[in-house]
């Protein structure tokens, strides 16, 4: 696998030659919120040039463009011969950067009540409602009037444009005002059909569409053996609470009208059976369980006191 680090402005001109000799690259990707990366290299004043505000780092994988956006940190130079917490590096030093991809641009944008109109003659109670047959549609809508092609030209992200339709998303609306525009987007696309949407650089342009996601929920294999795993470390605890003694609420002092305090227990005879009995005292807020309040705390009491199983992995994609 061959990876080239380049950067180019925003209206993706390439600036300067592709980065060398970098120490370190981490790259995470995220459904429907922006991505994040961090990159290591000498502090060369070929990089210290075109490392600046406003251009992009764009990650390129085997000749096609993997990851791409601003940089929100494009220098943080480290130089010196023993010094700070980490001892430093010596001359020239190292740059660490941090950036994010292109989704993260529209993230910076808030819905509002008219795009079409200055923010000086933004409407003073007036909502924002899009109803469609489709919650593609929407979302696009939101992101083509706030940021995209449609948007006041001051607004416009450059070189963003709308990808192809889709066709996917049911019936759905939304109000909005004033809002993030990527949570409303996030709100839109649960209601609208559990969608995805991202932003991507696709030659010249950066492109936002709107997908249905692939259903990843069928078993996957991992281990040392078939080179997808490097690192794995598993956690086994005893729980916390295996029976929630839960009291009702306590009889108020200028009350007329007697009643008895409530009690009741919730167990999980299982994982009492396995580990050992824990109590836990649960003061609950009904006067009794006749709808099913305590028993309601105290099951949520056991959930978060059951024998937790943590996982941690490093996984590798082959």
């Amino acid at each position: 696998m061959t990876v080239t680090l380049l950067v180019t402005d925003q209206d993706l001109n390439i600036v300067g030659d592709p980065l060398d000799g970098w120490t370190n690259l981490d790259c995470t990707k995220r459904f429907n919120e922006p991505g994040s990366g961090t990159v290591d290299l000498p502090a060369s004043p070929e990089a210290m040039e075109i490392l600046q505000p406003g251009h992009r780092l764009v990650v390129m994988r085997d000749g096609q463009v993997w990851m791409a956006g601003p940089m929100e940190v494009p220098q943080e130079v480290e130089v010196g011969y023993g010094g700070g917490e980490d001892g430093g590096q010596a001359p020239p030093g190292e740059i660490s950067i941090a950036f994010t991809d292109d989704l993260g641009r529209i993230a910076g944008y808030i819905t509002w009540p008219d795009p079409a109109a200055a923010w000086e003659d933004q409407p003073t109670s007036t909502w924002r409602t899009i109803t469609a047959t489709g919650g593609e549609t929407i979302i696009r809508q939101l992101v083509d009037e706030n940021c995209g092609p449609g948007a006041r030209p001051e607004r416009r992200i450059p070189r963003l444009i709308l990808g192809p339709v889709a066709g996917v998303g049911t019936t759905t609306l939304v109000n909005t005002r004033f809002e993030g525009l990527l949570e409303t987007c996030r709100r839109v696309a649960i209601d609208g059909g559990g969608l995805g949407f991202r932003a991507r650089q696709v030659g010249r342009d950066i492109v936002f569409e709107v997908y249905e996601p692939r259903d990843l929920s069928t078993s996957a294999r991992f281990s040392f053996g078939l080179g997808n795993l490097r690192y794995l470390r598993a956690k086994l605890s005893a729980p916390t609470v295996t029976h929630a003694l839960v009291a009702g609420s306590e009889p108020d002092e200028d009350s007329e009208e007697p009643w008895a305090r409530a009690y009741v227990q919730v167990a999980d005879t299982g994982q009492a059976a396995a580990w050992y009995r824990v109590e836990k005292f649960v003061d609950g807020s009904a006067q009794d369980d006749s709808e099913g309040e305590l028993t309601q705390a105290g099951t949520e009491e056991l959930a978060g006191g059951s024998a937790p199983v943590e996982l941690a992995t490093v996984t590798v994609d082959i």
